[in-house]
Parts: C-alpha cells; structure tokens; sequence
C-alpha cells in the first residue's frame, strides 16, 4: 500500500523499497532479535549465580545439583555419582517450569 502511494504522489520505486526493506527489518528486530537477546542475558546472568545445591534441568532432559562451581564448569549430582558439564548446559531451574519450544 505505501508503494502505491508512493507511486501516486510522484515518489521514487527505489524509496519505496528501502522503506518496505526498513519496515521489514524493525520489525525483524523487535519480534525476534531483542527477545531473544534479552532472554539470553537473563540466562547467562542466573548462571551466573549458581551456587551448590541448586537443582537444575539438563540439556540433555536430566534433573541434577549442582555439587559445585568453577568458572565455566559444573560438578552436578546425579544419583550417587558427580559428573563434570559445562554451564551452556543448564537450560532451566528445577524449580521452575520447562522452557517452551517455539514452533
């Protein structure tokens, strides 16, 4: 609809696209960019804070505590045994509800 009036008022095809491309790419950004960027300093900000004892869900689907913390390494809990992971592979807290998948 702006191209046609763009072309009725004597304007350039050429603004008009760049205006349809800008659109386009706010909207980009706004619906998909900053939402996922925010949520994922969120996630890396609460990882930062944990701590031993906190229980936690896996990437790979296993609940786990965290027995203790170095860097960017986890030392987790799973039944009797302790085994080492990466924090990249928290995705959500125990006590919270599972992460939604997008379709």
């Amino acid at each position: 609809m702006t191209f046609a009036l763009l072309q009725q008022a004597g304007g350039s095809p050429m603004i008009a696209q760049l205006g349809l491309f800008a659109a386009m790419g706010l909207i980009f950004y706004f619906l998909l960019i900053r939402p996922q960027s925010k949520a994922r300093k969120q996630m890396a900000e609460r990882l930062s804070k944990l701590k031993a004892g906190d229980e936690v869900l896996l990437s790979s689907g296993l609940y786990a505590t965290v027995d203790r913390v170095e860097d960017q390494t986890l030392f987790l809990k799973l039944g009797s045994s302790v085994v080492k992971a990466r924090k990249t592979a928290v995705v959500a807290f125990a006590n919270e509800p599972a992460p939604q998948q997008q379709s």
